[in-house]
């Protein structure tokens, strides 16, 4: 299963987008074509696609469809040029906190600029290839960790927030990739999963890819995070991240945040697992992560269903940010980060050359 791909054109069909609209799950399993940059900030901003990696892929897969059809040299059409950049400036400020969106639309840009259309195409698909890659190799890297920092268990019982499995990248995960190698390696005892408030993506998502998988799992409510955590039998917490700070400091799905203050109250390990492209060292500490807020409905409503009484507002942040005084470590595609031992993301270097 791919959650997003690149469809060639195939007789009278133009190429385009193919990706999972994962506001139709659990119920369905429904593929959306995407045949233009608004039909894709469109998914974008109503969560059809979402993950840090995924949007990494749809940004710069949209930048392919921006430029598709233009001459190689932008001055022989400058016309078409601006109209293309303008999608493509919308496109990169879609969802403003995840940093990934921005960094594929910036990658396939200059790809573009260097060597024009087919260019930003061979760049959407290595971003495409190289996230296939680096999710295997934070599955391999984080289970190793985990080895090393619970000893003598041959099963572990881990927690995780928010979707962080194949729907939230292309084929494998982040921190449920790691989750899935636990499984398939025959370490892993249950996975408890917060259904994380409000579009419940733990829930929908994450338990649903479990259920695939054929995991044993339990779902609770956010704020049973810090009675589970309290009462033991725990082993380690994994989350995702949709922007690394140079300190740092995470950005992750809301409640995070509070599920590491419960982690380290119980002594439990706390791991962020996100491919190198979710670090940015050009944003120094979480106070400088802007958090989308997402309005009112995703509050009051759910699935159509008013919750709340008439005329009720919410303040309704999309995200929140771990401080990296609660981080054990930081798994990456290339490298892991013991930030218990005050390393940075920023004062440790990625190693040079692809993921291993």
């Amino acid at each position: 299963m791919r959650t997003i791909d690149w469809v060639p054109a195939q007789g009278d069909s133009p190429e385009h987008i193919r990706l999972i609209d994962q506001t139709k799950l659990p119920e369905n399993l429904v593929d959306l074509r995407i045949d233009s940059v608004d039909t894709l900030i469109d998914a974008i901003r109503r969560l059809a696609v979402r993950g840090a990696p995924a949007l990494g892929v749809a940004g710069a897969m949209g930048v392919a469809l921006a430029v598709r059809g233009l001459p190689d040299d932008p001055a022989a059409d400058p016309a078409a040029d601006r109209a293309a950049r303008a999608e493509i400036d919308a496109l990169r400020a879609a969802r403003p906190t995840a940093v990934n969106l921005a960094w594929g639309v910036d990658t396939a840009l200059a790809a573009y600029d260097a060597g024009g259309p087919w260019a930003a195409l061979e760049a959407a698909l290595k971003v495409r290839d190289d996230d296939i890659a680096a999710c295997a190799a934070m599955a391999d890297r984080g289970a190793e960790l985990l080895a090393r920092l619970v000893p003598g268990k041959p099963e572990l019982t881990v927690m995780t927030i928010c979707n962080t499995g194949a729907l939230a990248a292309v084929e494998h995960g982040t921190a449920l990739g790691v989750i899935e190698k636990l499984h398939t390696d025959g370490r892993l005892a249950r996975a408890v999963a917060c259904e994380t408030r409000p579009l419940l993506q733990g829930a929908r998502l994450t338990a649903w890819e479990l259920d695939r998988m054929g995991a044993r799992y339990d779902l609770i409510v956010d704020s049973a995070a810090a009675i589970t955590l309290a009462r033991g039998g725990i082993d380690a917490v994994l989350v995702g991240a949709d922007r690394i700070a140079a300190n740092g400091d995470t950005a992750n799905k809301i409640g995070t945040f509070a599920v590491a203050l419960a982690a380290q109250r119980a002594g439990v390990p706390f791991l962020v697992v996100a491919p190198e492209s979710t670090v940015d060292v050009a944003t120094p500490d979480g106070d400088a992560i802007h958090i989308e807020d997402r309005g009112t409905a995703e509050v009051v409503d759910f699935h159509g269903v008013r919750t709340a009484p008439a005329g009720a507002t919410a303040v309704n942040p999309a995200f929140d940010v771990t401080p990296v005084d609660l981080i054990t470590a930081i798994v990456t595609d290339t490298r892991v980060v013991d930030t218990a031992a005050k390393e940075t993301p920023a004062d440790k270097p990625a190693p040079a050359g692809p993921a291993d």
